[in-house]
């Protein structure tokens, strides 16, 4: 199997949670490779702020607001071109439990990770279709989307994580119903250097559990750019090729 992404260059990916951790550098590896990138965020300015390559344009986008979606989909097939890839990388962490959990913390892990991957991902294939267009969409999922593991106040995370397991294949099926060749990959990294646990304490207004923080600094852990470089070997696939799932665990990872 030859492995090339010169299929790619010149063509337009766009990349959802783009601003920081692994979706940043999914776009930074994409731009290396000659990609045109629409880079997604709520924060678009920490999005410009990642590289002064002419092919990067920021693009404000909170994937929890389906008009917003709309609309970035739009302005970047208008001002860009079609749509050859998507990767579905927006996703957040907001820990509290399910015994007496926040019905608004368990919905913003929804619609952002399930329903915001899931209006994306119809405007993608939608825009693919209409250019006949073999694109190319990846999911990026996690560990927890095939196991569940005992972190503390993860509540409804594994679920979401699970939904991305379930809709990859799905969508798959639904391709090969009507014939198209429009590729659907799963990534599912294990423990990444990122703020999202942090992050995802603050913003559910708790401290991060001290045992916790001291175990995520000395376990194993991948960096961002591994994940990324998983992304790019999924692209650079032949088209007759397609790789459904790629867990990538550091060595000596015990979750």
């Amino acid at each position: 199997m030859v492995l090339s992404m010169d299929r790619w260059k010149n063509t337009v990916a766009v990349i959802t949670g783009a601003s920081a951790g692994i979706g940043s550098a999914i776009v930074l590896k994409l731009l290396e490779e000659g990609v045109i990138v629409a880079g997604l965020a709520r924060r678009k300015d920490m999005v410009q702020k990642l590289s002064s390559n002419k092919n990067l344009h920021a693009i404000q986008c909170d994937v929890t607001k389906e008009d917003d979606i709309l609309n970035a989909f739009e302005w970047i097939y208008e001002n860009l071109g079609p749509i050859h890839i998507l990767v579905n990388s927006a996703g957040i962490v907001r820990l509290t439990n399910l015994i007496e959990g926040s019905t608004a913390l368990w919905r913003e892990v929804f619609d952002t990770g399930v329903m915001g991957l899931c209006i994306a991902t119809r405007e993608a294939v939608r825009n693919m279709r209409k250019n006949n267009v073999d694109g190319h969409i990846v999911h990026m999922n996690g560990i927890s989307g095939h196991k569940i593991f005992p972190l503390p106040n993860a509540s409804v995370l594994p679920a979401s994580k699970h939904s991305i397991t379930a809709l990859t294949e799905t969508l798959r099926q639904e391709l090969n119903s009507i014939g198209s060749k429009i590729k659907i990959s799963s990534i599912s990294p294990g423990v990444t250097k990122t703020d999202i646990i942090s992050t995802g304490y603050m913003a559910s207004g708790q401290d991060a559990p001290q045992g916790l923080v001291n175990w995520i600094k000395g376990a194993p852990s991948l960096e961002s750019y591994d994940v990324a470089d998983a992304v790019i070997y999924a692209l650079s696939t032949p088209p007759h090729v397609q790789i459904h799932e790629i867990i990538i665990k550091p060595v000596g990872e015990i979750v």
